[in-house]
């Protein structure tokens, strides 16, 4: 599913410009994602009872102001999504290291996907910078607990990236 929307994205592209086209204009694309990582999210709960993890995961906090959300520019969006994103899949791939359970283990691989993917999404709008660069360090949390995982991926989702591509799709779509 990760590919499908990474190569769908790029198959919808302008020429000349990385910016998305059709695809970003349907909501539902979105909306099917928010579904499926509520569905992880869910799933994940229903593995047997996990203990804690004994080396907890730096998790990004993904809450914000809509107010401030809506002063910045789409480059600083995408970047603050782009950091938040490499630290859930540093800690989605620090749990499964850990994580021996087969069912725990399924939904955590399916996020890894998911999570790349976007960060190769929004790595091709290429305005500029790249999750690694300086600077990039969103604010964060440590977890013990593997659902904290599921919950962060599904919050992020569900907001920022959302507004961020309905924030594109306002630029793109007529």
């Amino acid at each position: 599913p990760g590919l499908l929307l990474l190569t769908s994205f790029l198959l919808h592209m302008k020429a000349g410009r990385a910016s998305p086209a059709r695809l970003l204009c349907d909501t539902r694309l979105i909306h099917k994602y928010i579904g499926e990582a509520k569905d992880m999210e869910k799933r994940a709960s229903q593995c047997q009872a996990l203990p804690p993890l004994t080396c907890p995961m730096v998790l990004p906090l993904v809450d914000f102001s809509l107010k401030q959300w809506k002063a910045k520019t789409n480059e600083t969006k995408r970047r603050e999504i782009l950091c938040e994103l490499a630290l859930l899949v540093g800690a989605a791939t620090g749990a499964q290291a850990e994580v021996t359970q087969e069912c725990a283990g399924r939904q955590l691989s399916l996020l890894q996907r998911h999570a790349n993917s976007f960060l190769l999404l929004l790595q091709t709008f290429g305005w500029e910078a790249t999750p690694q660069e300086p600077g990039c360090s969103p604010r964060s949390m440590e977890h013990a607990q593997l659902a904290g995982i599921f919950l962060t991926y599904r919050q992020l989702v569900q907001g920022k990236l959302r507004f961020f591509f309905h924030d594109l799709a306002k630029d793109t779509c007529e």
